[in-house]
């Protein structure tokens, strides 16, 4: 590990500050858009009914749209923007996750090409040949800035799109609920 390190040099911080980036955002999302910190059972099954959920103190997602809707002073315009508020606060760090998966490959590569222009610095004039050990440095950068920052974009990829399928699943379920909402808002109206 600590040769790996040592042969991608400078591109070793860059590609470490991407990788606890990335490491960090997913455990945070993982852990925010847990099943009951957005729309707990009992809450969807009571939209699929039909049924507006009761809730007190409630801590998830669909909970604050549901205490917003039980404030009497809003119409169905505020629920439907207070909505995509509490969808856009689930997408928080996503977009720093995305930087990682364009940056890592992309810093991967200028490892790359800056251990082959360290090989191709070095020939000597005399014999055509690079020195041995600059060019075993150099191409050992090459190959290691690759390596490390395809191994960061790779996986960093596939959680960001787990992430936004999982968003993407919560926003239509909500977006069910809150049409409900919108329904009986509109009913509760007609009455009056």
């Amino acid at each position: 590990m600590n040769d790996l390190l040592a042969n991608a040099g400078i591109f070793a911080w860059p590609l470490g500050l991407c990788s606890v980036l990335a490491v960090f955002i997913i455990l945070e999302r993982l852990f925010a858009l847990r099943k009951n910190r957005v729309l707990p059972d009992d809450m969807e099954e009571d939209f699929v009914r039909g049924e507006i959920p009761q809730v007190g103190e409630e801590q998830s997602v669909a909970g604050r749209i549901i205490q917003f809707y039980q404030n009497p002073n809003h119409d169905s315009e505020q629920l439907k923007a207070f909505t995509r508020l509490q969808i856009t606060g689930m997408e928080r760090g996503l977009f720093i996750l995305e930087i990682v998966v364009s940056a890592a490959p992309l810093l991967g590569l200028l490892g790359t090409v800056t251990g082959l222009v360290k090989v191709f610095a070095q020939i000597s004039p005399e014999t055509g040949l690079p020195d041995p050990s600059a060019f075993v440095e150099g191409v050992a950068m090459a190959l290691t800035t690759t390596v490390i920052g395809l191994s960061i974009a790779i996986p960093a990829l596939a959680f960001d799109r787990y992430l936004n399928r999982r968003i993407d699943t919560y926003t239509a379920q909500i977006g069910v609920g809150v049409e409900r909402l919108v329904a009986d808002k509109a009913r509760q109206n007609k009455r009056a």
